[in-house]
């Protein structure tokens, strides 16, 4: 008996079962922990059922174009994106891929036929890209790519060539060799001790503080603190589990797995920030901890953060950094002060301890000459001196008496804090304080109070919201209760 020929990835399977029949399968999708979910058809005869596989294929948007060396550049990249590339990328990243090769890469290099791809011609396409390859924002960033972005295009060309090499539709990968712009790492920048205290001091004028202090403590990325749930906290422990994200794609908010395995995990809060956010759970009745304050039922928006960190940042007067650098003020902070290597990388979620020591290595390099003079004064060899350079990098001269530090005043604009109302001027003698909260039904109820001055209607409002709030929560403990009722009467 002949040995069946191996069909070739993303065609599927086709057997002759024990009754006979010919049976067709073939991966149509994949779920959210990345298994395959497959389809099947059967025939009599091997012709039919490979007809029919085909047929299924082409009604479940399965890639059915075959592979050809002659192929344009084009063709194999999406081939090969659809169908070896996207299943095991996440929603995130595909969006990355698809920029890359729909916006970029097939338009400029895509109907050069496959066999015929040579080094020269990518070489002169990532000098154009560098050059004139974007397509957005060129008045503010120049009208080429970043050098980051060349070498993501190169990536993916190198990875789409190795897997048409590995299908022997071409002898090598005119990827490799390729001249590449150089790699550069994006510059870390932390707050000082000073910013980060007029960081949250601000941040309590903008209805940020406890988002600023749970960053500050933790150092989780912007997604995993947006999708934090009440039932991720215990508060008697202080116990912190950190088991999902929240990502915009394509203008709507997804609730996804985190970045990496290595990124679900446990943490423990010190006591204060604990504190801190059994003040804000008393505040809200929403399942998030941080609920977005548009769209009921629903985590805050990732961007809305951004931008709400970006105002405090500015009015606190410190340097303009990144979501991200939070992250690592805070990896740095706990570097300084003495937690090891593996902590840190189990409490941000890295993969490995190497990830945290290639991230950080300028921390750790300053630990190391820490602890080589802790060893020499440890021997007797006199006391080490470790010198503390400023922002310059010059050595300041030590004073008896440094100067005192000027008191930071928070910039306290016309905004109020979210969940305290609004007072509006009706006329030179009437003031209105207005509060609009949702009720126990889930509609808005709008509640006034009036008064001749500002300074007498927001007594007033505050006394009226503590009343409809004291209301609400009672109407909804009567609802949950009826309901509760009605279930047990119902057994």
């Amino acid at each position: 008996m002949s040995k069946e020929k191996r069909r070739k990835s993303g065609e599927g399977t086709l057997r002759q079962r024990t009754d006979g029949r010919w049976e067709g399968r073939v991966v149509v999708a994949y779920d959210d922990k990345d298994r395959p979910v497959t389809k099947s058809v059967t025939s009599k005869t091997k012709a039919e059922c490979l007809a029919k596989l085909e047929a299924l294929k082409a009604s479940c948007g399965v890639v059915t174009v075959k592979a050809r060396p002659d192929m344009p550049f084009g063709d194999w990249l999406d081939l090969w994106y659809r169908t070896y590339s996207k299943p095991a990328l996440r929603i995130t990243t595909q969006q990355c891929y698809e920029d890359r090769i729909y916006k970029h890469i097939i338009p400029g290099i895509g109907t050069i036929p496959l066999n015929k791809l040579q080094q020269s011609d990518l070489q002169r396409f990532y000098a154009e890209l560098k050059k004139n390859g974007r397509l957005r924002w060129q008045a503010h960033y120049g009208p080429g790519l970043s050098d980051r972005m060349v070498r993501s295009c190169h990536f993916t060309c190198r990875s789409a060539l190795e897997k048409a090499v590995n299908e022997r539709l071409i002898p090598v990968n005119p990827a490799i060799g390729c001249k590449l712009p150089p790699k550069k790492s994006r510059e870390m920048q932390v707050l000082t001790h000073e910013e980060m205290q007029r960081f949250l001091i601000q941040a309590k004028e903008n209805d940020f503080y406890e988002q600023a202090v749970l960053e500050l403590s933790t150092g989780m990325r912007r997604g995993e603190l947006c999708a934090l749930r009440w039932d991720d906290l215990d508060l008697r422990t202080g116990a912190l589990r950190i088991e999902r994200q929240v990502i915009r794609v394509a203008g709507a908010l997804h609730i996804s797995e985190p970045k990496t395995k290595s990124s679900s995990r446990t943490i423990i809060l010190p006591p204060a920030v604990v504190n801190v956010l059994k003040e804000l759970k008393e505040r809200t009745d929403s399942e998030w901890m941080f609920p977005s304050p548009v769209l009921e039922g629903s985590p805050v928006d990732p961007q809305s953060v951004y931008r709400k960190m970006k105002k405090v940042l500015a009015r606190a007067e410190c340097k303009d950094i990144r979501f991200h650098d939070l992250r690592h003020t805070f990896a740095t902070t706990a570097l300084e002060h003495g937690m090891d290597i593996k902590t840190l990388s189990a409490i941000v979620g890295h993969i490995s301890s190497a990830t945290t020591i290639d991230v950080y290595s300028h921390i750790t390099d300053t630990m190391q000459v820490r602890a080589a003079n802790r060893i020499e004064q440890g021997l007797g060899r006199g006391e080490a001196f470790v010198p503390r350079e400023d922002a310059d990098g010059e050595v300041p001269a030590e004073t008896e008496n440094p100067p005192e530090r000027a008191r930071f005043e928070p910039y306290r604009g016309k905004i109020r804090k979210s969940g305290t109302g609004g007072i509006y001027e009706i006329n030179d003698h009437l003031f209105e304080g207005r509060y609009t909260p949702t009720n126990a039904q889930g509609k808005r109820e709008v509640h006034t109070v009036y008064a001749k001055t500002r300074e007498e209607v927001e007594p007033l409002l505050e006394q009226m919201i503590a009343e409809v709030r004291a209301r609400i929560k009672e109407e909804k403990k009567q609802m949950k209760e009826a309901v509760s009722g009605s279930e047990v009467a119902a057994v």
